[in-house]
């Protein structure tokens, strides 16, 4: 995410509200034409609670009789919200400590919208993903041997790199490689040339000046090339299947970046999937994702 984004920004403004008293047929029959995954239960235009598909089913499990029980007898209680100034990442706590899917957004004490996994999904997969899809951080490196051979066309003074693992040819689970480079007002400009990405955000400072960042900042795919740089750098012929990427914060023109990619499954017919993560020299990372590559034999070139 190349900005700060509020749940204000993301969240559905329309929800649905049903009063306490309300049958929990009718609710369900609401969740039903709507098309709708969950509504809200307000008493005296306050939230009390929530009214979800799932308690509708873990209902009639239970072989309850829907028509003589209300939507305050069902519902969850109290309900857990966020407020639309506040960041995604709480939101995304909230999911998390809780076990739910859908919060309701209060902006004060007015009911302002409701946000759901979903919707965060397409802002922050990197958060959204469950923790036991991705093994926790290790250091990879200790123990391990800096590679000193690459097979790339050249190599540039003003780059640096390092690559950690057991073999010269070929690469394993736990690999690790560090791509370092400064990413100047030539390389945004090179990058919008051969791209045709000339948002006038990274060229034009006068331009820049009035949005939200103040200044011009590297373009994103620029800055997530970088990731393809350090797995250029692991032994072999590495080929891109896929690359997730989640945007965390900008890059000002300028900044020296650093790319660091981890092996951390072996997915059999010599493919793999690596952690991929960019951070600014400040520390602050700027890229998450995970990708997909192909690790092929180099090929025979005498």
């Amino acid at each position: 995410m190349l900005a700060p984004v509020t749940i204000r920004e993301v969240m559905n403004p329309t929800v649905e509200t049903i009063p306490p008293d309300l049958p929990v047929i009718e609710a369900a029959q609401l969740l039903y034409e709507e098309d709708i995954g969950s509504v809200v239960v307000v008493r005296d235009g306050n939230p009390v609670g929530i009214l979800t598909e799932s308690d509708v089913v873990r209902l009639l499990a239970r072989q309850k009789d829907a028509t003589s029980l209300t939507a305050a007898e069902c519902m969850s209680a109290p309900p857990i919200t966020v407020g639309v100034d506040d960041a995604l990442e709480l939101a995304v706590e909230q999911f998390r400590e809780y076990n739910v899917k859908k919060l309701p957004v209060m902006d004060g004490d007015e009911l302002a919208g409701i946000v759901t996994t979903t919707d965060l999904s397409y802002y922050l997969p990197h958060l959204t993903r469950k923790a036991t899809e991705r093994p926790p951080p290790t250091d990879a490196t200790a123990g391990r041997r800096n590679r000193t051979r690459v097979d790339t066309a050249y190599e540039n003074e003003a780059w640096s790199f390092e690559s950690f693992g057991e073999r010269e040819t070929h690469i394993d689970l736990g690999d690790v490689v560090k791509f370092s480079k400064t990413l100047s007002a030539d390389d945004v400009q090179a990058f919008a040339d051969a791209s045709g990405d000339t948002n006038r955000l990274h060229l034009d400072a006068e331009y820049a000046a009035g949005t939200r960042f103040g200044h011009p900042i590297v373009h994103g795919t620029l800055v997530a090339g970088t990731i393809s740089a350090a797995l250029a750098r692991l032994p072999g012929l590495i080929v891109y299947l896929s690359q997730e990427v989640s945007y965390l914060g900008p890059v000002d023109v300028g900044d020296r970046v650093t790319a660091v990619c981890e092996v951390v499954e072996d997915l059999g017919n010599d493919r793999y999937r690596l952690t991929t993560a960019v951070t600014r020299e400040d520390g602050q990372q700027v890229i998450d994702g995970e990708a997909v590559v192909l690790a092929d034999d180099i090929p025979d070139t005498a």
